[in-house]
């Protein structure tokens, strides 16, 4: 493993950005990696600027601010991608904290499988007033899947990623997705066309909480689309998006037909409409590349 890690963080009016940087200073690094922290500022004005700067003389490492307006992600995670210089870059989201030992199992796995990426688990914290029916089948936490053996893709919430000197250093996330999300789903599955190799490291935790206006159903049915939106960009050709919509289309009938079933039991009802609404947005992914907006809005 090379010696230098930059972790890019994008933010948009969310002060838990603070305690994301303040998760990093309990880090235990890997044996000769050096850290800096790049921050890329997504407001229309530079609204996190002095919070960053207040925070930043009290830590160990050096961090980078930068103003990335637009109210597009990816307009602020390109600016990071370019002025990050070093080996390896790894990415967070401002809502997370990290384990302590978070970098040291990415770039361990990293260095163990030979790989050019690694993705983590995100792990949702609940309140009290989260609902039994979201906590038991917490729909919150995210992890990284495999297609068949193979990782093809991931997200932006946990990951390390080799950079300097690689085929796709000069590659950069799409605009059109910036504000609709599926950005980093699009960006990692392309890098992985190129060549890069990914793993999965199960030890490298990130945690997120979860507010209170994501614990709802129309919340949670609202992101499954989107995230079957993303999904179906890994089926490329025409044929492919065919082959993959008809599945999802059939997969979204049964459980359509499950949900109904499962009527008076709140748990399974939902967990069958839910699962029905990932396979509804992969088959919008399949025939459509619009997507709902749902960045650039205040928290």
């Amino acid at each position: 493993m090379s010696n230098y890690v930059d972790v890019l963080i994008c933010t948009f009016q969310r002060p838990h950005v603070t305690k994301t940087l303040e998760s990093l200073t309990r880090l235990k690094l890997p044996d000769g990696v050096s850290l800096r922290v790049v921050v890329a500022d997504n407001d229309d004005t530079p609204s996190a600027q002095k919070r960053i700067f207040d925070l930043s003389a009290t830590l160990p490492y050096p961090v980078h601010y930068m103003h990335a307006p637009a109210r597009n992600i990816s307009i602020a995670r390109n600016a990071c991608l370019d002025f990050s210089d070093s080996d390896w870059i790894a990415f967070l989201d401002d809502d997370e904290t990290v384990d302590e030992n978070w970098l040291v199992n990415l770039t361990a796995c990293a260095r163990e499988a030979s790989v050019d990426g690694v993705f983590g688990p995100v792990l949702a914290d609940y309140d009290t007033n989260a609902p039994d029916w979201i906590r038991q089948r917490d729909y919150h936490s995210s992890f990284p899947v495999r297609r068949g053996q193979i990782v093809e893709t991931g997200h932006t919430g946990n990951a390390l990623l080799r950079w300097r000197g690689t085929p796709w250093q000069d590659e950069r996330f799409e605009l059109a997705r910036g504000r609709s999300g599926g950005e980093d789903t699009e960006f990692f599955n392309r890098l992985y066309r190129m060549g890069a190799q990914y793993e999965i490291s199960t030890g490298a935790i990130v945690r997120e909480t979860v507010p209170k206006e994501r614990l709802s159903f129309r919340w949670l049915r609202r992101r499954k689309v989107r995230m079957g939106q993303s999904y179906a960009v890994t089926a490329k050709s025409g044929l492919a998006r065919v082959k993959l919509a008809l599945s999802a289309f059939v997969k979204a009938s049964i459980c359509t037909v499950l949900g109904f079933v499962n009527f008076l039991s709140q748990d399974r009802r939902n967990y069958w409409m839910l699962r029905g609404a990932l396979h509804v947005g992969v088959c919008y992914g399949c025939v459509s590349s619009r997507q709902a907006e749902l960045y650039g809005h205040s928290p």
